[in-house]
């Protein structure tokens, strides 16, 4: 299962203050494709299946599809602020990563 540092945490809280709804989780997934086989989504969701893994870092839901939190197994998602701010995703079981940052092999 992914982690999110407290900057990722506070910075998806916000996000999610903004859209005004507090049943909204960030759902975290790994989806075929990308320039290097396998690509990142993160969006916000409300559906949770029975057999997602769902995580809380404070008052933030992370969401994690089954087939997707093998792959994100020990990695990490962060938020930097400034110059080159966004969100990014240190991953373990990423043997390669592409020069756009979200997709992996």
């Amino acid at each position: 299962m992914i982690t999110l540092t407290d900057n990722a945490a506070s910075k998806v809280k916000n996000l999610i203050d903004e859209e005004g709804d507090e049943k909204l989780a960030l759902r975290v997934a790994v989806r075929p494709g990308g320039c290097s086989g396998f690509s990142y989504e993160m969006f916000f969701d409300t559906d949770v299946a029975d057999d997602d893994n769902v995580t809380e870092y404070g008052e933030v839901r992370v969401v994690v599809d089954s087939s997707s939190a093998v792959m994100l197994e020990g990695a990490t998602l962060d938020f930097k602020d400034g110059l080159e701010s966004g969100f990014s995703i240190n991953n373990p079981n990423a043997e390669r990563t592409c020069g756009c940052g979200s997709s992996f092999s």
